[in-house]
């Protein structure tokens, strides 16, 4: 029977898991320091349409910083100036997926107490394929990416939530290459200290 991934791919998700451990042990004590604001694990997968698809699941992790006070502001005008920081990194699971590492601004907004949305954008770094006819994953054209999220959400309690992701990252035609472009939509189990 063949294994489900690659063993290049089986090194990235021990990798991923092994940063996403040490960083789960020392979250209580940075969280204590406010070093954390949030943090979230998620899977996604791509919803691209065509031959240059991504095949597979994408596991990630990423890490909220609030260094405005962003769940201090009290309006939408200081919401919009005081935002989080966030960073985190994607694994492809298969041959033709694209592994990330990515950041920018995130801006949540409450709905109800318990509903959210929140909208995200800044950049990303991969290991695609630039501009190779022959590969069978996306052309990406730049080694760094403009990168954009939208998300909607539930509070589960004053901790924990699960959202609803959908992200994309293209070079907006500013370089020279092919753009396909990478577009993913999953889930994420967020953690809010």
């Amino acid at each position: 029977m063949p294994l489900p991934f690659s063993p290049a791919s089986s090194r990235r998700i021990a990798y991923l898991l092994l940063a996403t451990t040490t960083l789960t042990a020392a979250a209580p004590a940075l969280a204590a320091d406010g070093v954390f604001d949030e943090m979230r694990f998620g899977v996604t997968t791509s919803i691209a349409a065509g031959d240059k698809q991504e095949d597979g699941v994408f596991p990630s992790f990423t890490v909220y910083f609030d260094p405005f006070d962003a769940d201090g502001a009290t309006d939408l005008g200081e919401k919009l100036l005081r935002p989080r920081v966030y960073t985190g990194a994607a694994v492809a699971t298969s041959s033709n997926g694209v592994n990330q590492a990515y950041g920018g601004l995130s801006w949540t907004f409450d709905m109800t107490q318990r509903l959210f949305v929140e909208f995200g954008a800044g950049g990303t770094i991969h290991d695609g394929d630039l501009d190779e006819p022959n590969g069978s994953g996306p052309q990406l054209g730049c080694r760094v990416l403009f990168r954009e999220y939208a998300a909607a959400g539930v509070r589960l309690d004053e901790h924990w939530n699960v959202s609803a992701t959908v992200e994309h990252a293209s070079h907006a035609n500013l370089c020279d290459g092919p753009n396909n472009g990478l577009t993913r939509a999953g889930l994420a189990l967020g953690y809010k200290f």
